[in-house]
């Protein structure tokens, strides 16, 4: 368990969303998070988003001031005045192969974009999903005009069971990862959360080991791994924890708030 000597060079955080930043339960940044973030931003310390949802649904955290987006799981990193870091489409063949896929075999799935997100099928799983992390249903594709040569991330409906099978003969040049057993995010092969850290390392100037990072959920787990100090939060999955230097509190019990305290942060 990492100590708090080793944080005291912290320069920059990262933040996963959804059960992270935002509770499940109230859909909402609990009051203590948000003022511990204004508090790091006061005292010098870069706080960034790290997030699977797309550079377009951030409304629900534009609250809140923050130093740049990690979207798309590392596949779209900007700054908040805009500037483009990095941006990696999904192989074109493997959508297509995903698209073919749907038509002979039941499969739900989502393309997202830069600026728009559409699914093959609204069934009470992908409406659920959505329902679940606050964000409309999107609209159901035309079949007969997808864009499949800008897709930067995609949502597959199928269990874990399933994953690695469908991978290495649907989609072979793009990587899964998952918060949920509902479904998986599938993004370029070689992009994940540590790739925009390590984008928005270079841009600031700021070492690896002046990092730290908070998550839940699978698609977190390169981000953990790699800052120097990688929190889970109570909430988290079991395969997080088990990777995390330290585990805190959940979301709703001021997680992020004691994890930071404990760390001298704050």
């Amino acid at each position: 368990m990492m100590d708090i000597q080793n944080s005291s060079k912290i320069k920059a955080i990262f933040f996963d969303i959804d059960g992270t930043l935002i509770s499940f339960k109230t859909n909402k940044i609990p009051d203590s998070t948000q003022k511990a973030i204004e508090s790091l931003r006061r005292n010098g310390i870069k706080v960034i988003v790290a997030t699977g949802r797309s550079i377009n649904t951030l409304a629900h955290i534009s609250h809140i001031e923050f130093d740049g987006f990690i979207t798309f799981n590392g596949g779209y990193c900007a700054t908040t005045t805009g500037e483009i870091l990095s941006k990696k489409i999904i192989d074109p063949n493997d959508i297509q192969n995903l698209i073919n896929y749907a038509e002979n075999t039941p499969l739900s799935y989502s393309l997202m974009y830069e600026d728009k997100v559409e699914i093959n099928d609204a069934t009470p799983e992908v409406v659920g999903m959505y329902a679940h992390v606050n964000l409309p249903v999107p609209p159901i594709h035309d079949k007969e005009n997808i864009d499949i040569h800008n897709v930067l991330q995609a949502n597959i409906f199928l269990g874990p069971d399933a994953e690695q099978e469908f991978m290495q003969t649907v989609m072979p040049n793009s990587t899964a990862s998952r918060w949920t057993p509902l479904f998986a995010d599938v993004n370029p092969g070689g992009i994940s959360k540590k790739v925009g850290i390590e984008a928005f390392c270079g841009y600031f100037g700021i070492d690896i080991s002046e990092t730290m990072s908070f998550g839940d959920g699978g698609n977190d787990i390169s981000m953990l791994k790699f800052t120097k100090i990688g929190v889970a939060m109570g909430n988290a999955n079991e395969n997080v924890k088990e990777i995390a230097d330290y585990i805190t509190e959940e979301v709703d019990n001021h997680g992020i708030e004691r994890a930071l305290i404990h760390f001298g942060l704050l």
